[in-house]
């Protein structure tokens, strides 16, 4: 596929992505989706893990062509002080650096923010860690799986009484991914004001806590543990997932107090409707099981579809809980841009997400498939002023490839 020009709201930002799998990656994708110009540092000869994970077609991972698109790739032996002196030649005019190893890994390298931001002042870094930069923690290995036992979300994953479950994506390192994000466009804002860069501190643990609502309040307050509800919202009632008689479920969210009523009245029971015991969600909590058993009975009569179609006369909140296939077939999926197509250099088509957020006047957009490792080293190393002599010295003592 043949690159095109960069477009979107970070068109002419320069982002040099070091670190590999999914969290740093993941917020280097997102820059690159809106127009970033992402160089992406990889290891020679086997390249970031990533390339071989889940489901491969043609020897790379399908899941590489979203976390990769719109980058370029080259590949760098950062053991190596020449490959480090090519990273410092990057960071010169770079606006973003993205890293995240271990606490210390870039500073043995020589190039932790010290070195770079003495080098160029203007450089935001973006630095994912399991447990961030400091702390009694800073060196211990850090995953998104512990990460998320770490913050409280593993305890609240799952059935009362049952080993704690995964959510079943990556969220740890995605929630850290976008809180990082956040924090590079809060920093290019900040640099705009005063010319300076700074570091970005995101820790894996603390980006999933920070998304842990009422957990830590309702302790202080009450000594209340939060413990796991099942598919229900525990203290908002009724929300639950209701089997249907197609042995599918519905996800049905009555718990506003007017929706409330109209579900009642949906499910023939305004006698619950009616009840002023049950007006509020103080009320309601208090006989959420009997609410349960009273949409359980209703839905356990009817299909999905059909529980579906009256519950969106009634206007009540309600969906199916969708696989893979669903979603392939959606037509609001579709309508919104979210199943987009894309062309592998084999001449096959690839599914893949769209954009996310719509941006109304620079959205985001593909501008080339994922690379191949190393594919533009030999670009990128002319970028940075080196001849082609000097790129085969290097390929040849292994340093790049």
């Amino acid at each position: 596929m043949t690159a095109a020009a960069p477009t979107g709201p970070l068109a002419g930002l320069k982002v040099v992505e070091l670190g590999q799998l999914i969290a740093g990656p993941f917020a280097a994708k997102t820059l690159a989706d809106f127009g970033a110009d992402v160089i992406k540092i990889e290891a020679p000869r086997t390249g970031d893990p990533l390339r071989k994970w889940r489901l491969l077609k043609d020897g790379t991972s399908v899941w590489w062509q979203v976390q990769s698109r719109n980058k370029r790739s080259v590949a760098l032996d950062l053991r190596q002080l020449e490959a480090q002196e090519i990273v410092r030649k990057l960071a010169l005019d770079a606006d973003v650096l993205i890293e995240n190893f271990r606490p210390g890994a870039m500073e043995g390298w020589g190039l932790g923010p010290d070195t770079l931001q003495a080098l160029n002042p203007r450089l935001i870094m973006l630095r994912i860690s399991g447990y961030g930069q400091t702390g009694p923690y800073r060196d211990r290995p850090g995953f998104g799986v512990v990460a998320e036992a770490m913050s409280g979300l593993r305890h609240l994953t799952g059935e009362p009484g049952r080993v704690p479950v995964r959510v079943g994506v990556s969220i740890g390192d995605t929630l850290a991914a976008l809180h990082g994000v956040i924090g590079i466009l809060m920093a290019l804002q900040h640099r705009h004001a005063s010319g300076k860069g700074q570091v970005i501190d995101v820790a894996l643990y603390e980006a999933v806590f920070n998304c842990m609502e009422s957990l830590l309040p309702e302790y202080s307050a009450f000594s209340a543990v939060r413990g796991p509800a099942g598919s229900a919202m525990p203290g908002i009632a009724p929300t639950n997932a209701y089997r249907c008689s197609d042995g599918t479920y519905a996800l049905i969210a009555g718990n506003g107090d007017s929706i409330f009523k109209r579900l009642m009245l949906c499910i023939h029971r305004p006698d619950l409707a009616a009840d002023p015991a049950l007006a509020d969600n103080a009320g309601r909590v208090l006989r959420v099981q009997e609410l349960d058993e009273a949409i359980g009975q209703w839905a356990t009569s009817l299909t999905v579809e059909e529980v579906l179609s009256a519950l969106e006369r009634a206007e009540v909140p309600a969906g199916k809980i969708y696989t893979v296939a669903d979603i392939a077939a959606d037509p609001h999926y579709a309508a919104r841009g979210m199943l987009k197509k894309v062309a592998m250099d084999d001449g096959s088509e690839l599914a893949v997400p769209g954009f996310v957020p719509k941006l109304s006047a620079t959205p985001g957009s593909h501008r080339r498939n994922a690379p191949v490792l190393g594919q533009d080293t030999d670009v990128v190393l002319k970028e940075l002023g080196l001849s082609s002599e000097q790129i085969r010295g290097l390929r040849k003592r292994g340093i790049v490839a």
